[in-house]
């Protein structure tokens, strides 16, 4: 038996109307994905299939808990999922993906198998930046970031205020942001128009 037979979704045997799957993504579905983006996780998933005519919709109801690296001190963090998607599924010669939502499935095979679909979806709600929030990352990794922070030459720095490169989240203060006076005096003019 395959690792991913339990997702095969067999679309020829459908009866009109619409037919409900639930799935249960554990740690174990993440790592026979093998992705490095989620390798953990506990997500339920409620995939409801209505068959047409000549068409059937998918549509995916996913929520849970996945577990990704934080892109500061790397260790794993808590993300909570919840997305909806749909996708159309049509028979045809081969297997092909037309655009992000409709696909070709061969009616000689007759079925599909969703495993990489929900686990696509549930990639897409990761942001590009995902870190612990202020305070939560692992000390010892804090630290060694700190120690390790570009530093800038004295004449550098007397043109820079605290004389880094390098600011971590809890060194930034939004209200310290010192601005360009060539762009204060732009927008003095842009705004008396």
């Amino acid at each position: 038996m395959g690792k991913f037979n339990l997702y095969k979704i067999p679309l020829r045997g459908l009866s009109e109307g619409s037919q409900t799957y639930e799935y249960q993504l554990d740690d174990q579905f993440f790592r026979n994905i093998d992705s490095t983006e989620v390798q953990k996780g506990n997500v339920h998933v409620v995939l409801t299939v209505k068959k047409s005519a000549e068409t059937f919709e998918l549509n995916f109801d996913i929520a849970g808990v996945i577990q990704i690296p934080c892109d500061r001190c790397l260790d794993y963090m808590d993300f909570e999922v919840a997305t909806r998607e749909r996708i159309y599924v049509k028979f045809g010669k081969e297997y092909s993906e037309e655009s992000d939502d409709i696909v070709i499935v061969p009616e000689t095979e007759g079925d599909i198998n969703v495993a990489w679909f929900m686990y696509e979806f549930i990639a897409l709600t990761i942001p590009l930046k995902h870190v612990h929030p202020a305070g939560k990352c692992n000390r010892s990794m804090s630290s060694h970031l700190r120690k390790h922070r570009a530093r800038v030459s004295d004449e550098e720095a007397d043109d820079m205020e605290g004389g880094e490169l390098f600011y971590g989240e809890d060194d930034f203060d939004a209200s310290e942001e010192k601005t360009d006076p060539r762009w204060d005096e732009l927008k003095k003019i842009i705004d008396n128009n």
